[in-house]
């Protein structure tokens, strides 16, 4: 990253910089100026300040990187005791479309205990390779063991790209990997392309989704990237399997962890709005918590579950778990019904794969109309209940 260099022996005022700069980023200390986190590099000190005082240096160069000794396009398998998460062979899917263009194999990295016989499932989904870390250390996640075993993997593979799915083990494990291996990592990519030279173009929502950043990362290999649950599509199983199994060893000395886990407590199973196949989404058109009432009531006719925009659960009257949007859930059901939701890009990020979209809104020019199969212009409050009583009566018929 290019810098600012202080030559102290050229400011003879400090409080002169201190002055000029309009973030508070030049700060003066026993007479010495020093440059905090607020720089913006606006550079108003070089250009305004006195002369040579401040110096803006800019990038060194970075020698290139043989891209051509990085193959392939690695998938990390997300797991509890061997039962693979969903949002694996959705990445997959997606690796595999990568990986055609470039002519690149399709890897999977599958690390715990006795989960040998559950590799051969990645099989069924056009995997190339399984890479397979089989040993006690590695039955419970453990950051420690987990970041070595993936370190293990990468300088012996070289997989161009990494793959890894935004869950609560995958959003604490590639960043740490990324940090090891010195290379960049995109967080929730809601859209990935391949370049001829094997550069991997990663796009996303950025501030507060008012744009779409596409992000690359030419110089630096492995170029990783986390994805959400529901945003890439699963390819179909196949009855016949391709690729092979490749148990892989390491030194126990690498794989041994500062943190023991003692105990796992699960959870009371609960539902999810992701593996929900109807939704009935509350957004700012609904004016009173109580007034929920009618979307809970239409999202039970439909067998289906409630769910809300951003500013609903930051009000409390919906619980934070069913948000949908970049910044709460990715969903995917068959049928979402949204209720006085204008449509920003965060939200519509979240939930543009659903099967059927059904927009209610009493403004004709509202994003979420562009994205919506069936748009109603009107008032949800004379539109729901209408809705209800017509599922009532052909349910009673």
């Amino acid at each position: 990253m290019p810098k600012l260099v202080i030559h102290q022996e050229k400011v003879e005022d400090p409080q002169v910089l201190v002055d000029i700069c309009p973030f508070g980023a030049m700060e003066e200390k026993d007479g010495k100026l020093s440059i905090n986190a607020a720089c913006k590099m606006c550079r108003l000190c070089v250009k305004k300040g006195p002369a040579g005082a401040v110096e803006y240096v800019e990038d060194e160069k970075k020698e290139e990187i043989d891209k051509s000794q990085w193959n392939g396009i690695a998938v990390y398998v997300d797991h509890v005791d061997g039962e693979i998460h969903p949002v694996t062979y959705e990445l997959i899917g997606k690796a595999r479309e990568l990986a055609s263009k470039i002519n690149h194999p399709v890897y999977a990295l599958f690390m715990g205990n006795n989960i040998e016989d559950k590799a051969e499932e990645l099989l069924h989904y056009g995997v190339d390779k399984v890479f397979v870390y089989d040993f006690p250390e590695l039955a419970r996640f453990k950051i420690e063991s987990y970041t070595s075993v993936f370190e293990d993997f990468i300088k012996k593979h070289q997989p161009c790209a990494i793959l890894t799915g935004a869950t609560t083990v995958g959003r604490q494990l590639a960043p740490r990997v990324a940090a090891r291996m010195k290379t960049g990592l995109t967080a929730d990519c809601t859209i990935l392309e391949m370049d001829e030279n094997t550069d991997l173009s990663q796009i996303r929502p950025a501030f507060g989704g008012n744009i779409m950043a596409h992000i690359l990362t030419p110089n630096n290999r492995p170029q990783m990237a986390t994805v959400r649950y529901k945003v890439m599509n699963a390819p179909e199983r196949t009855e016949e399997t391709h690729g092979e199994i490749i148990p892989c060893a390491i030194d126990k000395e690498k794989i041994k962890a500062h943190v023991d886990v003692l105990d796992i407590v699960k959870k009371e199973p609960e539902k999810f709005i992701e593996s929900a196949d109807v939704l009935v989404v509350a957004g700012r058109g609904i004016k009173k918590e109580e007034d929920l009432a009618m979307i809970k009531e239409l999202a039970e006719l439909l067998d289906g579950q409630v769910a809300c925009t951003r500013p609903l659960a930051e009000a409390g009257w919906v619980e934070a778990k069913c948000q949908v949007g970049l910044s709460g859930r990715t969903v995917r059901p068959k049928l979402i019904i949204t209720c006085g939701v204008s449509g920003a890009i965060q939200f519509v990020a979240g939930m543009d794969h659903s099967d059927c979209i059904v927009s209610i809104n009493t403004d004709e020019k509202a994003p979420i109309f562009k994205t919506a199969h069936y748009c109603l212009v009107g008032d949800v409050y004379d539109i729901v209940p209408k809705l209800i009583e017509k599922i009532k009566a052909a349910k009673g018929a």
